[in-house]
């Protein structure tokens, strides 16, 4: 997020550069174009936060997966229920 300056959730050429030299390790141009293409696999001239996650974490590991289904979940909208909650009783509960 840090990095993803026009808050469309990927990191372009540009942004890459700006991260790389805030980490210390500046890169030319073509061989950040490489970084892409190795983690896109070729498929886009930005890192996408799928694409970004994987690359950290593997494609096989557990962590992965979690942090997917998790943003899975979130980016589902269940309404929230509004207004004051049902009367119980002492029956009801368990």
């Amino acid at each position: 997020m840090e990095f993803d300056l026009n808050n469309e959730g990927e990191i372009d050429l540009m942004s890459l550069k700006r991260m790389m030299e805030k980490l210390g390790v500046p890169k030319t141009h073509l061989e950040m174009k490489k970084m892409i293409s190795e983690v896109t696999g070729g498929g886009s001239d930005t890192i996408s936060y799928r694409d970004f996650v994987n690359m950290m974490l593997g494609k096989r590991s557990a962590v992965l997966k979690l942090v997917m289904m998790f943003e899975g979940k979130a980016n589902e909208s269940s309404p929230k229920p509004v207004g004051p909650p049902p009367e119980r009783d002492i029956a009801s509960l368990p």
